[in-house]
């Protein structure tokens, strides 16, 4: 791996861990939606993680299209924020997986998120995993780099 990749995926795992919410972009009959969203980011940051009821619109645009796209952001509102701040998309697919199985997915996801503990073992509650094929790493205004998992 490159110094350059290396770099790019260190501050993408730094931004990651400083931030608990995501924008999860989906869509149906054409019509985009976004939702925001408590994450967990694997290290290697192959996959993303987020819990959902099963009677929201962002689940049911999850089962008819899982095309997602999530986006993370440490800007503050400030004006400086157009030189500072980092945002990162993410583009890949989505799946319900079984919490039962993914058990230590679930925990790694608890981790970050221990008050969402209660709200994990609902029946209604869906685990979803967003398999990353790209990222695109915006900072300092307009420099933007791709890289893959």
């Amino acid at each position: 791996m490159s110094d350059d990749r290396k770099q790019t995926f260190k501050q993408i795992t730094e931004l990651f861990e400083s931030q608990n919410l995501a924008v999860l972009s989906t869509q149906k009959d054409s019509q985009p939606y976004s939702s925001l969203v408590a994450f967990a980011a694997r290290p290697d940051l192959k996959y993303f993680y987020f819990l959902t009821p099963n009677t929201t619109r962002k689940y049911e645009h999850l089962t008819v299209n899982p095309k997602v796209s999530i986006l993370v952001h440490d800007s503050r509102n400030q004006a400086d924020d157009f030189y500072n701040a980092v945002s990162v998309t993410g583009t890949g697919i989505s799946k319900e997986i079984d919490k039962r199985v993914a058990q230590k997915e679930l925990e790694f996801y608890l981790k970050k998120h221990p008050d969402l503990k209660e709200f994990s073992r609902a029946p209604t509650t869906a685990f979803i995993r967003i398999s990353i094929k790209k990222y695109f790493m915006v900072n300092r205004f307009q420099n933007v780099v791709a890289v893959s998992p």
